[in-house]
Formats: C-alpha cells, sequence, structure tokens
C-alpha cells in the first residue's frame, strides 16, 4: 500500500506520527498493507493473548544479535532484512507495534524498525491493555506468523544507533546530553543492577531521567509535559542519547523526544550492559547526578 491509497475503510493508512491510539488502529484493523506486530519481552512474550493477526516481534529471540555477550542488541542489515521477510513484511508496508505492558518494548521495536529504515511505523499508545479496555477483540493465543514472505529489505540509518565511543563523545559535547532511563536507585548505585556481573552506578556526567516519568498509566505523557520533562534535564540542549539497562527502555525515551520535538536523538545499542562491564574499563560515578 503507497502512502497516497486508503484502507478499506476509507481511512488513511500512513500513521499521523511516532504514536497512534486505539481508535485509529482500530478504524483500519484488518487492512491490507497494514501489520500489527506484538513486541513484548519477559513475562508478557507469549502470555497466551494478542490482537487478532499480530505478528511477533522478538526483540528476546530473533530480532536480538545473540553472537555477543550484550542482550537485546541490533542484528545485523542481512539478519534484520531476513526475518522481517520471514514475518511477511514488504517495503510498503504500514507497522503498528504493541506490546503487554503498555508503552515498555514496543518503543524499541519501533526505534529498531526505524533505525533500518522503516518510516511508517508507530506504537501504540496504551498497549494491549489499552486495546482491551477499550472493547476491542483479543485472541487467547501469542503472537504467530505462518503466512507468505515480505520484500522488505533493510535500509540501516546509522545516526539512530550509537556505541560507547560515541557515547564518550557526547558526554564532553557542551551541545549534547545523555539521559539514563534507568531507576534513580540504579543510576545512583544504590540498587544492584539485575544483570550480574555490572557495576553500578552510571556514566559520569550523565542525567537521570527514569523511563516510567515520561509514562501515565501505560501511556505517553501530552507532548507539553514531555517537553517540560525532557528540558527539565537537557535544558536547551536540543541533540540527546538516551541510555537504559540494555537498550529497551532507553527507546522509550527516544519515543518521548520525538513526540516532544527533539529532532537529533541517538540509542545507546549497548547500554549499561556495555559501559557498565568489567571488562569495558569505561569510568563509572556513583551518586546522584548534580
Amino acid at each position: 500500500m503507497t502512502t497516497t491509497e486508503r484502507s478499506p475503510r476509507g481511512r488513511e493508512s500512513t500513521p499521523p506520527g511516532p504514536l497512534v491510539d486505539v481508535d485509529w488502529l482500530a478504524a483500519r484493523w484488518g487492512a491490507a498493507g497494514l501489520v500489527v506486530f506484538d513486541a513484548s519481552v519477559g513475562a508478557h512474550r507469549g502470555a497466551g493473548r494478542r490482537i487478532p493477526g499480530a505478528r511477533p516481534f522478538d526483540i528476546d529471540g530473533a530480532l536480538s544479535d545473540h553472537t555477543g555477550p550484550l542482550p537485546h542488541t541490533m542484528p545485523d542489515a542481512a539478519r534484520f532484512t531476513e526475518e522481517l521477510r520471514r514475518l511477511g513484511v514488504d517495503a510498503a508496508d504500514t507497522v503498528v507495534v504493541y506490546d503487554g505492558a503498555g508503552i515498555y518494548s514496543s518503543a524499541r521495536a519501533w526505534w529498531m524498525l526505524r533505525a533500518m529504515g522503516c518510516d511508517r511505523v508507530a506504537v501504540l499508545d496504551g498497549g494491549l491493555p489499552a486495546w482491551a479496555a477499550a472493547g476491542l477483540p483479543v485472541e487467547a493465543r501469542p503472537a504467530a506468523y505462518a503466512g507468505r514472505r515480505g520484500d522488505f529489505t533493510a535500509r540501516p540509518r546509522a545516526d539512530l544507533l550509537v556505541d560507547s565511543a560515541e557515547v564518550t563523545a557526547a558526554l564532553a559535547a557542551p551541545d549534547r546530553v545523555v539521559l539514563d532511563a534507568r531507576s534513580r536507585e540504579r543510576f545512583s548505585g544504590a540498587a544492584a543492577e539485575p544483570r550480574p556481573g555490572l557495576r553500578g552506578g552510571h556514566m559520569p556526567g550523565a542525567v537521570n531521567l527514569p523511563f516510567g516519568e515520561v509514562l501515565r498509566d501505560g501511556r505517553m505523557l501530552p507532548p507539553r509535559e514531555l517537553r517540560a520533562a525532557f528540558a527539565a534535564r537537557a535544558g536547551d540542549r536540543e541533540r540527546l542519547v538516551v541510555s537504559c539497562g540494555s537498550g529497551v527502555t532507553a527507546c522509550v525515551l527516544a519515543l518521548g523526544a520525538e513526540l516532544a520535538g527533539y529532532r537529533e536523538t541517538a540509542v545507546y545499542d549497548g547500554s549499561w550492559s556495555d559501559w557498565g562491564r568489567p571488562a569495558s574499563g569505561l569510568p563509572v560515578a556513583t551518586g546522584e547526578a548534580p
């Protein structure tokens, strides 16, 4: 479906932005050229419920790179292309992603798709809980797909994902800010990291913005409130790098930043799983950031 074609229900199928609500999706649900992905992770993955027809975007499995030691990092373009084709995605499709927590790992799927050149992609605000609360159909089985192959081809955007060297440069740049989406306790080092072997604390110069502070009841805050939350940490700096534990909730901040009007945001793909490794040799600070 091209950007000028319309769904069978007469509604434009191109998302109005990076976030759509249940009314928008319900009006287009089942339309040709619309792919709905369940991007749930952890306890929500395979929980036995899905939006009818939803396909699995498996961040815990095939849609992460398992050749290295870090969790949830982006697979290469060839692997990503193969997985999206296997899931029946065409280059012209519109994609909506959701998860079972509200907004959590769906933002990671959105960012990954954008980073691989999928321009017509949006997150379902409130995810599966919002869909079910609206009285819309839910199937009692996990997301699955066994249809035809698609023709999607990844077109990587290298500026959307950064490594530790680029984060180090951002920490020293006066026009950039590194925002850490982990909890205050993990950021300060007061709470142990959930992944064994990682040091506690944060990158010297990073600023803490726990991802839950850009959400309300599993949905994104309104743009004006998002802008205020980011400005309180970033000041007048418009270039953002976002990080977290393993690159998942950093993307909730990336989604919030996009909605708040920031246009130069990058995600630290390895996040604290990379930086916090003792073998990384990278500096770590503890205590609250100034």
